[in-house]
C-alpha cells in the first residue's frame, strides 16, 4: 500500500525526536515526584510534534525554493520538490500545524505560567526561523546547536517544568544527553548532503568541520549521552537500562565510519532517530522502577 504523500511530508521517521524529550522529562517528574499531570504531558507532546510537523513542512517547501532540493540529492524525496503539492500547499499546511501548537499553548501556559509562554513562543519562532527568514537557521553552522536546545534543554527541561513547577540538576543532564543524539540525526542529514548543500550556499557545520571532524563529532554526540547514570551517582540506578542500546549506537558508528557516501545514509539517519526513540524510552523506564 502506497504512503500519502502528506505523510512522507511530515517526515514520520523523525517525529520521535520531538516525542522523547516530553517522555524523559515527564517520567523523570514522576520518579521524583510520584505525581503524573496526565492532561498536561498529554498536550505538551501534541505541541511538540506539531512543532516539528510545522518545521519539517515549512523547511520541505523552503529548501525547494531556496535550490536546495536538487534531483542529484541524497536524502528521502521531498514533498515540494517532488511536485506533490506547491510550495504555497506546503507552507499553508506548515502554518496549521503551528497554529494548532499556539491553541495548545495557551492552555499550557495556564497550566504552567510565564516560563512556558516564553518556551512556546521560542519553540515557535524558532520552528520559523529554522528555514525561513533571511538567515536561516538550518543554513549556518548552528543547525545542530538548534537542535540541541530546542529538542534537548527546551522540551525536556520545559516537560519537566510543566510537571513541578521548576528545573532540577537532573533534568538538565537527562535534556543534556537526549539533546546531543537529536542533534546527531541532523548531523547525519547535513553530512550526506554536504556537496548538494554548499551548492545552494547551505554552509552547515559539516561545511566548516569537514567530513573527518564531522565523524568525530558524530561519535561524541552518540558515546557522551551513555555517561549519564555515572552523572546520575547512582540516584537512579535503573537509568544503566540505557546501556542495552548501546551495542546498537556502536553499530550505527561502524556503520557511519565505513558506509560509502550515498542513499545508505538514509538509513544511518533512520536508525539514529530510532536509537534516540529506543535511548529515551529505556531512559524513562529506568527512571521509573
Amino acid at each position: 500500500m502506497q504512503t500519502h504523500p502528506w505523510i512522507l511530508a511530515i517526515r514520520p521517521k523523525t517525529l520521535g525526536i520531538s516525542v522523547v524529550p516530553v517522555l524523559v522529562g515527564t517520567s523523570l517528574a514522576w520518579a521524583e515526584t510520584d505525581i503524573i499531570l496526565l492532561l498536561p504531558a498529554i498536550a505538551a507532546l501534541a505541541a511538540a510534534i506539531l512543532i516539528q510537523i510545522g518545521t519539517n513542512l515549512y523547511n520541505d517547501a523552503a529548501d525547494f525554493e531556496r535550490g536546495a532540493d536538487t534531483p542529484d540529492r541524497l536524502g528521502p524525496e521531498r514533498a515540494t520538490a517532488q511536485g506533490w503539492f506547491s510550495p504555497a500547499q506546503v507552507k499553508r499546511a506548515a502554518l496549521i500545524s503551528f497554529s494548532g501548537a499556539f491553541v495548545i499553548g495557551i492552555y499550557l501556559a495556564v497550566v504552567g505560567g510565564w516560563p512556558i509562554i516564553i518556551i512556546g513562543l521560542l519553540s515557535l519562532l524558532a520552528g520559523y526561523a529554522y528555514t525561513g527568514g533571511p538567515k536561516p537557521i538550518a543554513y549556518s553552522a548552528s543547525g545542530e546547536l538548534f537542535v540541541f536546545i530546542f529538542f534537548g534543554l527546551t522540551a525536556v527541561g520545559g516537560s519537566y517544568y510543566l510537571q513541578t513547577s521548576r528545573l532540577s540538576a537532573e533534568a538538565l543532564l537527562c535534556a543534556g544527553a537526549i539533546g546531543l543524539l537529536a542533534a546527531a540525526v541532523l548531523l547525519v542529514n547535513n553530512y550526506r548532503d554536504l556537496e548538494t548543500d554548499e551548492r545552494a550556499a547551505k554552509l552547515t557545520l559539516t561545511h566548516y568541520l569537514g567530513r573527518e571532524r564531522a565523524r568525530q563529532l558524530y561519535i561524541l554526540m552518540l558515546m557522551l549521552p551513555f555517561a549519564l547514570p555515572v552523572a546520575f551517582n547512582h540516584h537512579y540506578n535503573g537509568s544503566w537500562l540505557i546501556v542495552l542500546c548501546l551495542p546498537f549506537a556502536l553499530w550505527l558508528l561502524q556503520r557511519f565510519s565505513t558506509e560509502p557516501l550515498g542513499k545508505g545514509f538514509n538509513g544511518i539517519l533512520a536508525n539514529t532517530a530510532k536509537l534516540q526513540l529506543i535511548y529515551g524510552a529505556l531512559l524513562s523506564l529506568g527512571l521509573l522502577i
